[in-house]
C-alpha cells in the first residue's frame, strides 16, 4: 500500500535540527522524498508499524508532528502530479 508520510519538526534548537535529520533519514529508508518533508512509501502493515514506531521515538510530540496518509493499494488513481520533479514508479525497477 502507498503511505504518504509528512512531518513538521521544530528546528529552532540544535536538538530540533538533529531530530529533523533523524526523521528524514528514517523516511529515506522506507520511501521516496517527493517534497521537503513529504515521502511516498510503499509499505505493508508490518513495515508501517515499524517506521511509525521509529519516528515516534525520534520526535517531541509537544512541538513536532507526524502524519500518515494511507492511500491503499490502488493509489495510482488517487495521486495526480503537476510540475517539476516527475513522479517515480514506486513499483518499477530500481537501478543503482
Amino acid at each position: 500500500m502507498l503511505v504518504l508520510i509528512t512531518y513538521d519538526v521544530n528546528t529552532q534548537t540544535a536538538q530540533g535540527r538533529k531530530r529533523l535529520r533523524q526523521v528524514a533519514k528514517q523516511c529515506v529508508n522506507y520511501g521516496q522524498r517527493v517534497q521537503n518533508s513529504v515521502f511516498e512509501c510503499v509499505l505493508d502493515a508490518a513495515q508501517l508499524a515499524i517506521v511509525k514506531h521509529k519516528l515516534e521515538q525520534i520526535i517531541e510530540p509537544e512541538c513536532d508532528s507526524l502524519r500518515f496518509y494511507n492511500l491503499g493499494k490502488s493509489y495510482q488513481s488517487k495521486v495526480e502530479h503537476i510540475g517539476a520533479k516527475p513522479a517515480i514508479d514506486m513499483q518499477g525497477v530500481l537501478m543503482i
